[in-house]
């Protein structure tokens, strides 16, 4: 094991009752706030609150393409309001965010980002005229060559990418960038009480519709609604850690063709593009919905805590899915009537299961070795996860910038 065994407090241990309560939802907690694998609850993430005299802004939309606009604010503001009275937010591609620290970027007023680009069901006819769905997933014999010089390894993603191209007329394929949010090598980021509505997924190789990446670290993604994303809908690999995932939604619509794999932690098994000791993250009080396939989530390396999660996913093929050195702690998770592939795990390093619901036939594997936290946090009965998740998840919050000054 990465950590030995830490003190770890349930709510059971805090409070007599739990049935008509619920955790802090303004106090952020888990993984974020860890500096170590061993120490938990030695750093506070504050995002914009960290500076003496934060600035602000708040943006509302034009009705165009917001990208640049966005950019500009996250880049030169502590803290970014984004005030849906005005409409959705439409952005032309992703925003690449790069070397940032200390910001909070909230919604108020049903704040909505979306893509611009998005899957008509002209695009879906095609596809099935196509017959997209017969072709082969795994890496082709031969190389495959796209009309613009392009390489593909997949039989599937070879023709649903030229078929765009030609549908399009787009060789630079500007499609495969309908994505929101990517951030590189930031720290103490504060993300909630947003809605980000993706183009549809599909199997192009495009982006997510938010991305943690190289190096990120002390985040709290809260409150947030994830749905269509293109690739991912939210993605963390390449030495990101100490990151805390709660109350937030992820699902698909119609929009989406093939391809809904959600939630992706750790991008391959070389250790020199991930970071062996890095990819911890706290999912908690998060709803993975209707449409998500696959991916709830895949992790290599990481030590991931599922804490207290709603799977409605009914006719999912994969949910919780540790692979290469991976660690999951599974707790007080409910899994709702229709999802029957719960877990499934390939060279995982350990697994745990703690005081789950399993509405469907479910035969929980043995544990794998020891999963031990450094932080505390609280757990409520598993009986309770539907009505308390069902009524909190998502951006819900009345006041986003209402955030705990320290952990308890």
């Amino acid at each position: 094991m990465k950590h030995p065994l830490t003190l770890i407090l349930s709510l059971s241990m805090l409070a007599p009752s739990l049935s008509a309560q619920h955790p802090d939802l303004n106090r952020p907690f888990g993984w974020a706030n860890c500096t170590t694998l061993t120490s938990g609850d030695d750093y506070r993430v504050t995002g914009g609150k960290a500076v003496a005299s934060p600035s602000t802004i708040t943006l509302t939309s034009t009705g165009s393409d917001m990208r640049k606009t966005i950019i500009k604010a996250i880049n030169e503001n502590d803290i970014i309001i984004l005030d849906g009275s005005k409409g959705d937010f439409i952005v032309s591609s992703s925003m690449q965010l790069k070397d940032l620290q200390n910001k909070t970027i909230v919604g108020i007023n049903n704040a909505r980002v979306c893509t611009e680009f998005y899957l008509s069901p002209e695009l879906h006819q095609l596809m099935n005229d196509k017959k997209v769905l017969e072709q082969n997933t795994s890496k082709a014999k031969e190389k495959l060559t796209l009309s613009n010089g392009k390489s593909v390894s997949e039989p599937r993603e070879y023709l649903v990418r030229q078929t765009l191209i030609d549908k399009m007329q787009d060789p630079e394929e500007k499609f495969r960038n309908a994505g929101l949010f990517s951030f590189s090598n930031c720290q103490n980021i504060i993300i909630r009480n947003l809605s980000l509505q993706g183009p549809g997924a599909i199997d192009v190789g495009g982006n997510d519709l938010l991305t943690f990446s190289r190096g990120s670290k002390h985040i709290w993604v809260d409150h947030v609604d994830f749905c269509d994303g293109m690739d991912g809908n939210f993605d963390i690999n390449s030495f990101s850690d100490f990151i805390t995932v709660s109350w937030c939604r992820f699902h698909y619509t119609e929009r989406t063709y093939i391809h809904a794999n959600t939630n992706l932690v750790g991008s391959s098994d070389r250790a020199e593009q991930n970071g062996e000791d890095n990819l911890n993250v706290t999912y908690a009080f998060c709803e993975w919905g209707e449409g998500c396939d696959q991916r709830m989530p895949m992790v290599r390396f990481g030590t991931i805590h599922l804490l207290n999660d709603y799977y409605t996913c009914a006719g999912n093929s994969a949910a919780a899915n540790p692979r290469f050195q991976a660690e999951f702690r599974i707790e007080g998770c409910y899994f709702a009537e229709g999802v029957k592939k719960i877990f499934s795990q390939k060279d995982a390093k350990a697994f745990v299961f703690v005081d789950n619901h399993y509405t469907e036939k479910f035969k929980q594997p043995d544990d794998l070795g020891n999963v031990t936290l450094p932080y505390r946090y609280e757990v409520i009965p598993v009986e309770d996860v539907p009505k308390v998740v069902s009524e909190h998840v998502g951006a819900t919050l009345s006041d986003p910038l209402n955030i705990a000054e320290e952990s308890k």
